[in-house]
């Protein structure tokens, strides 16, 4: 199932540096892996904004909130979650 999420980080502006700086280097390590294994297929920053908008492809609901509540960020996040299906009229076939 692919499904569109949105993730805004509101990180606590008395965070420690390193700490902060220690979640965004595991975070990051997780979402590349995420990517290779194929389940996060596309991750966008939003412009100005300290946001994503990425497109997952997983079995369902339940393991998509794994994932997402497994990410070192997740406690500062804010994440709005759509499925998505395929459209009549699309042209393109990317396999999903």
């Amino acid at each position: 199932m692919l499904f569109h999420v949105e993730m805004t980080v509101n990180l606590p502006h008395d965070l420690p540096k390193d700490q902060a700086d220690r979640l965004k280097a595991t975070e990051k390590a997780q979402a590349q892996e995420l990517q290779r294994s194929g389940k996060w297929r596309h991750l966008w920053r939003v412009a100005g904004q300290y946001a994503n908008v990425s497109v997952f492809d997983v079995s369902g609901a339940g393991e998509l909130h794994e994932i997402l509540s497994g990410l070192p960020l997740f406690p500062f996040m804010q994440i709005e979650v759509k499925a998505l299906c395929r459209h009549p009229s699309a042209i393109a076939d990317d396999g999903a």
